[in-house]
This record gives structure tokens, C-alpha cells and sequence, in this order.
């Protein structure tokens, strides 16, 4: 894995000053390639590169160059059918120099041009200067596993895997686009192509862009289908898939640097280094890690697999110190982020980092075959009833219902049906973003200041998503969910805290189960072959009763889900407090005091849960912060940053 930054000025720059400004840009990206650096300096094109050095350690040095020079490239990730395209290629006359996957994706370009793109299977981020065209070329991997940012300032137009590169070559301030910050109280992230810098913005996936003097036109190259339903008996989907998770993790074994695998309580990282176990002619590293601050712990069942399964087990148990290790994630993550996971992923990646450079993982089945049921299962259910009920009916039943329903944290589970009967006035689509979002329509007109509402305009976060749910071609709302989660949340949330928090760590992970060809297929299957009334992931449970002998087929991955709300109460609570109220920091001009301290004091009182509310407020000042720190590695950041 590695770091990429540059920039293309089709009107000429000084190559000196050109060389000083990509070299900066390119050092703030050192722990995401701590092996090696190179650079690339002409009169138009200044590209930088930072390797962490996994395929043809000796040979695979960047910035590399084609057809005499005339091509050259900066490369991220892994292009895991690299062989088979060099064979292919080498057959139309290519000769290759190296043994890199980075050589066969420039000859890949220069035998079909920006449609290359379509051929790799991989996770990935490159620029791409073609001097005999003067146009430079973007490209995203699938479903955007690495990241890419870029800007353009008139004939100049810059790139980063981070946002702090951007920052390091003066190519922006620290000016925030209102939107994204409204986007990101919202769901606590900030989805592309919005960064939460005005004027940046993220290539999204299954994404390129092609720049030249004249513009810059961005094109997707593919997407989900989940319009196609093919007959298919369950036991011949299930065959199917464990033949496809097999060779995705087969071609996810390449590299020269130590492989191992996370190993949780659940059946995706289990069925993931099962396939390891058939396809290596070697014992597996599985790394697993327990908290004794969760409520739960999942070591026992890890370990368990583990035996069964033969492995190299190590394990660590983590009583996670929250304000020692978040300024650090804040300024790893880059930009705003609130998702608590960040924690154990952080703990997770620094424990594997210690046995091995690449670790596979089992992310990806929860998005591929309907894991999330506490969602799909009562989205699904009300997406029935609002097919018998009557617009009319609906609007005037459950509105009336749901305006007057009592919201409190204190109520017994089975009562709190405000949210249900809220959602079952609305549409499919609305109903869905209201079970995405964590700042309710109500709460968000109170919460933010009067000047904020008013420099928005108008906006709200549903423009967002609602062209995910809605602009896809699913016979079902399940489909749609499952589109939606995969293209919104996924991409921006989940692959980005895995990557940010891998790369603190120069951590390479690797997701089978996000191979594009599993998808395709997950998203082929009819809905009631991925979730029944009581479970999903069905075509994943079955598989692994073939694969994981006794009762571990049946055990369900529940997750690291962090105490953030006893935190805030508690050890957390003199942090919050002096982030939040201590000093008036200026990125929560948005929010309303007031307001804000009501929500502290309800909190506090245990009166209602506004904890990721408050988190993500929290991890906005701990990034605000964080703009002061310039390049380092995860031992220098100093957990006051």
C-alpha cells in the first residue's frame, strides 16, 4: 500500500519551486509507504509516491514510466489479476522490466487507453500522466477501498491520497464547505464527492477523471446490478459462492512480505482464513483482539476457530484509553469522522502490524448479503405495510402517531415505536435515510445556529442519499437498502476508517468478500436467499456449516461496539467537556450553545442518549485541532495534538 500526491499545470511551472511543493506534499504521507519514496518533476507534472513495498520489493519503485517516458505513473493498492493481464498483454507484444503490478497497469493503459479500468480487479487509487496527450488521468478502485482527493485552481489541477498533502502544497485552506459539515452532523461522515474542505473534492468510486488543459471529465466505469434475478436453488448459490471466495482470496495471497488474518467471533473473518487454510501450503497468522471496556468479549470463539482451524493464533485483550488514542485518530482520519469503530480498528491494525505487513479481513459480507438487520429487517417489513396501506391512510395514521409517541431511552424496547411510526408516513426512500441519519430533522433545525441554517440555503443531507436508494434498478426494498449502504455508507464510512486506520499502522489490509465479482453475485441473488424474517447473510451461515466444524457455523459476529455514552458520562467527561465548552472553538460556530449544552446536560442525566451526537462534535474540535500537526509518524502524533 502507499501515498500518492501531485499536480499537472498545463501552463508550465518553475520545476524547482514544482519539486519543493510535491516533495512536501508527498512526506505527509510517509506511514502510508514508510519503505520507499520517489518522485517525478517536468514542466508541466510534478508527481511524488511513498511505498510501502508488498509485490517486487526490489523492482517496483515509483514513479514509473512507459513508452520511453512518455507514461508515467503513482500507484496505490494492489491489482490482484496483475498476472493474468500481464500474460495477456505480453501476448500482444508488451515486454515487461519488472515483476510489479504497477508496470502491467501502465501497459494496460497504453493497449486501451482510460478503459483499463474496467479490466482490474483490485483496490486502488493512481494518476496517470500521458505526456503525448498533455492529459492526466484519476482512477478509483470499485467501491473506493483507497482514497483519492484532488482541486482545480485554474490550469493547475492537484491530487492526494489525503486531504494533508493538499494542505502541505498550499492547494487548500482550511475554509469548510458548510454542506459537508451539515453531512457529517448528520451521519457522521462526509460522502463523496464532498470533502469537508470547499473547492476539494473525493473521486468516487468506480470512478476516473481525465484532465487536459481544455476541462476535465469524469466517467463511472461500473456499478451494481441488482435488476437481474436468475433462478437459482440456494444449494447451488452457496456452492457457487464458496468457489468465488476461494479464488478471491487465492489472488489475495500475492505479495513478499508476511500474510496473516484478522480473526474475530464471526463468520466472515472465519470463513475468510478457512479459504487461507485450503489455498496456503502454510500455517496462517490470525491476530485477535478482546476489550475488557465493551461489555462483551469475543476471544474465546476467535480462539476456538482458530484451533479448529490450525492456525498461528495470537491474541491481545485492550482496555482502550479513549482520550489518549483520539487525537491521534483525528489526525489520521484527515477529515471528520465520528464512527466509534475507529477505536478497536485502530487497536486491531496496531497489534496485527507487529506479526505481518498484509492482513486479510472479512468486511464486506454484512454490505454484499444483508447483514445489517436491525435495519433491513424493519426497513423491509414497513416497506410491505406501506404496500397495503394507502398513501391517504398512512400519512394521517402514523403521522398522527408518531407526532405524539413518546421518544425516551427509559421506555421498555418493545414500545419505542416513534421511529416506526414516523417511517411508515414516508415514502421507502425517506424512511431510509431517517434510519441512516443520526440527526433528526427536528433536533438538526434546533441544534444549529441561525446563521449556519441560513448559509445552507436549503440544503439537506437526504439530497444525498436518496439518488443511491432511489436510482438504482432493485425489484425490492431490501435491494435498494442494500445499493444505497454499499455506495453511501460502506464506501465512506467503513472502508474509509479501515484504510486510515490501517495506514497509521503501514498496515495492508485485504477484503475477499469485497472482490467485485462477489457483489456482482450477492447482488444477483433474490432477496429471500439473503434474508428471511429472522436473520440475513443466509448463502454465508450455510457456507459455514460446511466449512466450520461444531456449533462455530452458528455464532454470530456481534462487533466492538464501543461504550461511547457510559465514556461520555464518565472517563470521557472532562475531555468532552473542555473540547465542547472550555474554550469557543470556531468549527462549532455552526451549532447552536445553547442548544448544545442542553444536549450535554439531558446526556449527562441520562434523560435521553445524545452520545454520537456528541461524539461527533467532539472528534470535529479533535480534528480542527489536528489541521496544527504536519507530517509524522503514529508514534510522534502526541495525544494532545
Amino acid at each position: 500500500m502507499c501515498g500518492i500526491a501531485g499536480f499537472v499545470d498545463f501552463s508550465g511551472h518553475s520545476q524547482e519551486s514544482a519539486r519543493a511543493r510535491v516533495t512536501r506534499m508527498t512526506r505527509t504521507l510517509a506511514h502510508r509507504g514508510p519503505d520507499d519514496e520517489g518522485y517525478y518533476v517536468d514542466e508541466y507534472v510534478a508527481l511524488g509516491h511513498r511505498r510501502l513495498s508488498i509485490i517486487d520489493v526490489a523492482g517496483g519503485h515509483q514513479p514509473m514510466s512507459a513508452a520511453g517516458g512518455a507514461v508515467r505513473i503513482v500507484f496505490n493498492g494492489e491489482i490482484y489479476n496483475f498476472q493474468a493481464l500481464r500474460e495477456q498483454l505480453a501476448s500482444a507484444g508488451h515486454r515487461f522490466g519488472s515483476q510489479s503490478d504497477t508496470e502491467v497497469l501502465l501497459h494496460a493503459y497504453l493497449e486501451w487507453g482510460s478503459g483499463c479500468v474496467e479490466r482490474l480487479n483490485g483496490m486502488f487509487a493512481f494518476a496517470l500522466w500521458d505526456a503525448r496527450h498533455r492529459r492526466l488521468m484519476l482512477a478509483r478502485d470499485r467501491v473506493g477501498k483507497k482514497p483519492l482527493y484532488y482541486l482545480r485552481q485554474g490550469s493547475c489541477i492537484a491530487f492526494a491520497s489525503e486531504l494533508k498533502a493538499l494542505r502541505a502544497g498550499d492547494f487548500c485552506g482550511d475554509a469548510i464547505d458548510p454542506q459537508a459539515l451539515d453531512c457529517y452532523f448528520t451521519f457522521g461522515y462526509v460522502p463523496a464527492p464532498r470533502t469537508i474542505h470547499r473547492g476539494v473534492r473525493k473521486l468516487r468510486a468506480a470512478h476516473s477523471l481525465v484532465a487536459s488543459d481544455a476541462g476535465e471529465r469524469e466517467t463511472r466505469y461500473w456499478d451494481l446490478c441488482f435488476g437481474e434475478t436468475p433462478a437459482i436453488g440456494f444449494d447451488d448459490a452457496v456452492e457457487e459462492l464458496g468457489a468465488l471466495l476461494d479464488d478471491a482470496v487465492r489472488c489475495r495471497l500475492v505479495g513478499e512480505v508476511p500474510l496473516g488474518a484478522f480473526l474475530s467471533g464471526g463468520i466472515d473473518s472465519s470463513l475468510v482464513v478457512s479459504s487461507m487454510t485450503r489455498t496456503m501450503n502454510q500455517t496462517v497468522v490470525t491476530n485477535s483482539i478482546g476489550f475488557d471496556d465493551a461489555g462483551f468479549d469475543e476471544l474465546e470463539t476467535a480462539r476456538a476457530t482458530a484451533s479448529t482451524l490450525a492456525t498461528d493464533h495470537r491474541e491481545q485483550v485492550v482496555r482502550p484509553d479513549a482520550a489518549a488514542v483520539l487525537p491521534r485518530i483525528a489526525w489520521f482520519f484527515d477529515e471528520p469522522i465520528a464512527d466509534p469503530g475507529a477505536i478497536p480498528t485502530w487497536h486491531a491494525c496496531e497489534m496485527a502490524r507487529r506479526s505481518v505487513t498484509v492482513a486479510l479481513s472479512g468486511d464486506g459480507g454484512d454490505e454484499a448479503f444483508a447483514g445489517y438487520t436491525f435495519r433491513y429487517l424493519p426497513h423491509v417489513a414497513e416497506a410491505k405495510l406501506r404496500s397495503i396501506v394507502p398513501v391517504a391512510l398512512r400519512t394521517i395514521l402514523f403521522g398522527f402517531a408518531g407526532r405524539f409517541w413518546p421518544r425516551s431511552a427509559r421506555l421498555p424496547r418493545p414500545l419505542r415505536l416513534k421511529t416506526i411510526f414516523e417511517n411508515l408516513a414516508e415514502s421507502d426512500a425517506e424512511a431510509f435515510y431517517r434510519d441512516l441519519a443520526w440527526l433528526r430533522e427536528d433536533c438538526r433545525e434546533s441544534v444549529y445556529s441561525s446563521d449556519f441554517v441560513e448559509v445552507l440555503k436549503g440544503f439537506t443531507p437526504r439530497e444525498t442519499v436518496q439518488p443511491y436508494y432511489a436510482g438504482n434498478d432493485a425489484r425490492d426494498a431490501l435491494g435498494r437498502a442494500q445499493y444505497a449502504d454499499i455506495h453511501f455508507f460502506m464506501t465512506d464510512d467503513v472502508l474509509v476508517k479501515v484504510d486510515r486506520m490501517s495506514m497509521a499502522h503501514s498496515l495492508e489490509v485485504r477484503s475477499p468478500l469485497l472482490d467485485y465479482r462477489i457483489l456482482e453475485f450477492a447482488a444477483r441473488l433474490p432477496s429471500r436467499l439473503k434474508m428471511d424474517a429472522r436473520q440475513g447473510k443466509l448463502p454465508l451461515r450455510a457456507l459455514a456449516r460446511r466449512r466450520l466444524p461444531g456449533n462455530l457455523h452458528g455464532l454470530s459476529k456481534r462487533g466492538f461496539s464501543m461504550p461511547v455514552a457510559r465514556w461520555l458520562r464518565g472517563a470521557l467527561r472532562p475531555m468532552a467537556e473542555d473540547l465542547l465548552f472550555s474554550t469557543r472553538q470556531p468549527v462549532l460556530d455552526a451549532l447552536n450553545d445553547g442548544h448544545l449544552r442542553r444536549l450535554w446536560l439531558e446526556h449527562l442525566a441520562g434523560r435521553r442518549d445524545h452520545s454520537m451526537f456528541l461524539w461527533a462534535a467532539m472528534m470535529l474540535v479533535l480534528w480542527s485541532e489536528s489541521l496544527r500537526a504536519g507530517s509524522m509518524s503514529v508514534s510522534q502524533v502526541p495525544a494532545g495534538t
